[in-house]
């Protein structure tokens, strides 16, 4: 699962994920007809979908490990197929920081135009960025943040600390009216601080509920066999209680047969990422779960656009300012019943 970035990193542009990708704020509203498009500060033209200057996009990510991972690339390469003018330099994902460095320096000896680059530790990749930005190419940063602001020209990446906000506030929402009701929640790696951001978001939203108690967590590591365990263990604990949230649904797999396995349906539960296993057991609505809060990988297909935009000196239509913006931070949708057919085409796997 992603790395986080800090708190303070979330000052950034707060995109709503109805946009799905900026490329709905990049292209702005376009169509044939030029006298529809609007250019940036009133000068600048706004990057859109017509072809323009040839740009070559380097592209470094960890390795696909993880669903959410593999729907990163997956992403990025379909976003770039999508133009004419762009052509995507992509590594073979490593979660070793040597060999990703490596490959790094590989794309900039290349001199790429723009690079995009999810680390695998973004501490540890902070020089290799830094190196980069100060032989002229500019880098979108993809959700793990660097340490240096200097290492990148624009950030990228979802809100760990809202997807947990969020979830809380759906599940107070359904238990509103409920006297002395009971959560448990799943995280998960702890030594990880996106885990400790979520927990810290689903705490504070809890808060505004003095009718709800957290009574139990369990923390597993974003795999389907930790899910089950530790959903079994809470499941055991636990008699009774009302709402779970499950902080990523790759773990959520397990966490649902180990519920299955207890014949238990006397809750509602709500996930984590987006994952399309999720997507459609919510929408047969025929089990506890009910709905899931995003950490959108469609944030991948938005950084080939800022990268598009970057590489052709252009701004971002619907925005004043000559330039992209430094920091865009993605909104951590719910996705329940009533809106699951606009968000199951986006589902990973």
């Amino acid at each position: 699962m992603p790395e986080p970035m800090s708190r303070t990193s979330r000052r950034g542009l707060l995109l709503g994920a109805a946009a799905v990708s900026t490329g709905a704020l990049l292209a702005g509203c376009t169509s044939n007809d030029s006298q529809d498009e609007e250019p940036a500060a009133g000068g600048q033209s706004a990057t859109d979908d017509q072809p323009g200057k040839r740009v070559t996009i380097g592209f470094a990510g960890p390795q696909a490990d993880h669903g959410w991972l593999n729907a990163i690339n997956d992403n990025a390469k379909r976003r770039a197929k999508k133009y004419s003018d762009v052509t995507l330099e992509i590594t073979e994902g490593s979660n070793d920081t040597a060999a990703q460095i490596g490959q790094i320096e590989t794309l900039i000896n290349k001199k790429v135009d723009v690079l995009v680059v999810l680390p695998a530790d973004g501490k540890a990749l902070t020089q290799v960025g830094l190196k980069a930005m100060r032989a002229g190419i500019p880098v979108v940063n993809l959700d793990r943040i660097f340490n240096s602001p200097q290492a990148y020209r624009c950030w990228i990446g979802g809100d760990n600390y809202g997807m947990g906000l969020n979830a809380g506030t759906y599940i107070g929402e359904k238990l509103k009216g409920k006297s002395d009701a009971r959560v448990v929640e799943l995280a998960g790696l702890d030594n990880l601080e996106l885990t400790k951001q979520r927990t810290q978001g689903f705490d504070d939203a809890l808060k505004n509920y003095p009718n709800i108690k957290k009574v139990a967590r369990q923390a597993a590591d974003f795999t389907v066999e930790s899910g089950q365990a530790k959903m079994a263990q809470l499941l055991q604990a636990q008699s009774k209680f009302d709402a779970l949230w499950n902080h990523d649904d790759d773990q959520g797999v397990g966490a649902l047969r180990a519920v299955e396995q207890a014949g238990r349906d006397d809750f509602l539960m709500v996930g984590g990422a987006g994952a399309l296993s999720a997507f459609q057991a919510i929408k047969q609505d025929n089990g506890v779960l009910k709905a899931t809060v995003l950490y959108p990988p469609t944030m991948a297909a938005s950084a080939i656009d800022l990268a598009r935009a970057l590489g052709q000196g252009k701004g971002v239509g619907g925005l004043a300012e000559y330039e992209i913006p430094t920091s865009v931070t993605l909104y951590s949708a719910v996705v329940d019943k009533d809106n699951i057919e606009r968000y199951l085409p986006t589902g990973f796997r």
